[in-house]
């Protein structure tokens, strides 16, 4: 093969999503693989949204492909034509390694199928677990790209256990630990927050998406009997629009920011006193948290697999389920002296630990490794 720069070996990546979909995983792939110098040389593919979306990123290529679904004949049809396009955009001798986006959906399967020769590093992101948990079609799917892989990445090792449960079978060896990171220049130069005298009431932002896993019900209706909140939220406009009912019988109001773009959301970091993150099941290692520990924004979370270790101490875990806890220490957040502060330091120091050019570093280092 011949695609080789001297950065590292030529990837083909797809990650099977509409440009413009909202999430870490969305947000990692475009900063590792885009861009007028990537960080990782690669072929980069997402799906051409419907209707006329805005230009894509530079270095990502749109494959106009419908019919995006989980099960039965229909999933077949979908990778089959996915695997066409394929076939039909990539030069595979310009091509080294590939990444596949997740252990489950349609993008895998196809670039296994379109570029059968090359060797694979598959990506564990978190939902590719949580749909295989629900869809059986999925669950064979991650099974089969376990199998295919030469190594598998986990960005915690909570996704390692979590993945051994989904398939015991998989050799141990290949798992490879390489965190996830953040943008280098968040780190050495984050925005400035402004100084805050006043604590009399705390400022939390929920940001990402609304989906059930995310546990935005759960922190509402907890929320609902304790003073001194304010809530933003910065999640896509028709999920929150979908929160509408369940916000009017809690009496709980929100500010909504809309979905910010990243410079936007960074803003809205030192904006804001809190982060709030209830999960309910786990995250992959949840990057929103991450950046906005760069930003000096303290993060109270739900301790579910994959947070508890990216954050551990760094942050402040409580149970967005119980209503008396969760105000118990929004109260200790409110009313400790240099609690806030304390956080805010250990939020800097775990931040810094997860460049996103270690993360590049580790993912090209493992494909020359393969190559």
């Amino acid at each position: 093969m011949n695609g080789r720069s001297a950065d590292g070996p030529m990837a083909a990546t797809f990650l099977d999503l509409p440009v413009g979909s909202p999430g870490g995983s969305v947000e990692l792939f475009l900063d590792l693989y885009t861009g007028q110098q990537p960080l990782i040389p690669a072929r980069a593919f997402m799906l051409a949204p419907p209707g006329h979306g805005s230009r894509p990123p530079v270095g990502l290529n749109l494959l106009p492909v419908a019919g995006k679904c989980l099960e039965g004949t229909a999933f077949s049809r979908y990778v089959a034509t996915l695997r066409r396009a394929l076939t039909a955009a990539v030069d595979a001798t310009q091509i080294d390694v590939l990444h596949l986006q997740h252990l489950a959906f349609g993008a895998t399967p196809a670039l296994i199928r379109a570029l059968p020769a090359h060797p694979r590093i598959a990506l564990v992101h978190g939902t590719d677990l949580l749909f295989a948990e629900t869809h059986r079609d999925q669950l064979q799917v991650l099974r089969e790209t376990s199998r295919a892989a030469h190594a598998i990445v986990v960005p915690t090792n909570a996704m390692a256990d979590r993945l051994l449960k989904l398939a015991p079978q998989i050799e141990r060896r290949k798992i490879t630990h390489i965190p996830w990171g953040i943008p280098d220049h968040l780190l050495t130069d984050p925005p400035a927050r402004p100084l805050r005298t006043s604590t009399s009431h705390l400022r939390l932002l929920y940001a990402g998406r609304l989906t059930t896993e995310k546990g935005v019900k759960a922190l509402i209706k907890s929320l609902a009997p304790v003073p001194g909140i304010e809530l933003s939220v910065a999640a896509p406009r028709a999920q929150f629009h979908a929160l509408a009912p369940l916000l009017q019988r809690a009496s709980v109001r929100v500010r909504y920011l809309g979905w910010l773009r990243r410079p936007q959301l960074w803003k809205a970091f030192i904006e804001h006193d809190v982060l709030v993150m209830p999960s309910t099941t786990l995250e992959a290692m949840g990057l929103v948290a991450l950046e906005a520990q760069a930003c000096g924004l303290p993060v109270l979370y739900q301790p579910v697999p994959g947070l508890s270790e990216a954050l551990a101490a760094s942050g402040m875990a409580t149970d967005f389920t119980n209503s008396a806890a969760l105000a118990r220490d929004l109260d200790r957040l409110r009313k400790t002296p240099g609690l806030l502060t304390a956080l805010r330091q250990a939020g800097y120091a775990n931040a810094a630990r997860h460049p996103l050019s270690a993360t590049a570093r580790s993912l090209t280092d493992l494909g020359r490794h393969l190559t």
